[in-house]
């Protein structure tokens, strides 16, 4: 079964990657605490394989108190859920966090995710609890497309952060998650890792 082989290449490749890219994790934590102190780290649950929930960690790329904000901004929070939770300018957004963002440096460390068995490499996106329920509400048609979402684990990448990143809209990437879901293959992880390096650049 490719899940089980799927398993093991997520291990293998976590490991490399960790180790290839060991000056990100020095060099950037620095920066962080030099531009902006600590935390370090940001985590945020996220919803993963069979609906279970995980703490998804990343790179701050945002001012400490940044889900206060949000919460006590009447104007950012519609905007943020008008947009199908984004901001397309967010000012809560970091000089730094911004670079980090744009060359997806951000979401390193969710290769501790993927190492713990939470995410794989590749997979659809670690949707947030909150965000299914209302997404799913303003777009009926995506929750025959989540529940098959919710059978594979999600990815550091994927299929829609390959083909257009933040600029694609929930009802889209939700059905390229589906589609990825059902066509699960060892062919098509290989071409959305291939095409991840360009992605990583684009916003560059």
């Amino acid at each position: 079964m490719y899940q089980d082989i799927k398993r093991v290449i997520d291990i293998v490749f976590a490991i490399f990657l960790a180790v290839l890219f060991l000056p990100v994790w020095i060099i950037t934590p620095l920066l962080i605490y030099f531009e902006s102190g600590t935390p370090i780290f940001y985590r945020h649950r996220r919803i993963g394989m069979n609906g279970k929930e995980f703490w998804l960690y990343k790179f701050r790329t945002m001012v400490t108190n940044a889900d206060k904000i949000l919460l006590h901004n009447k104007r950012l929070l519609a905007e943020f859920k008008n947009g199908d939770w984004k901001l397309k300018n967010d000012p809560r957004i970091t000089k730094l966090g911004r670079i980090l963002r744009n060359l997806t440096i951000d979401e390193f460390p969710q290769l501790f995710n993927v190492l713990r068995g939470e995410m794989s490499l590749v997979g659809p996106r670690a949707y947030v609890k909150q965000e299914i329920k209302e997404q799913t509400k303003k777009y009926p048609q995506t929750k025959k497309w989540i529940r098959s979402i919710m059978l594979v684990k999600p990815g550091v990448t994927g299929v829609w952060q390959t083909s257009g990143r933040n600029e694609i809209p929930f009802v889209k990437r939700a059905k390229m998650d589906y589609d990825y879901s059902k066509g699960l293959s060892f062919w098509g992880d290989l071409n959305i890792i291939l095409k991840t390096p360009e992605a990583m650049v684009s916003k560059w």
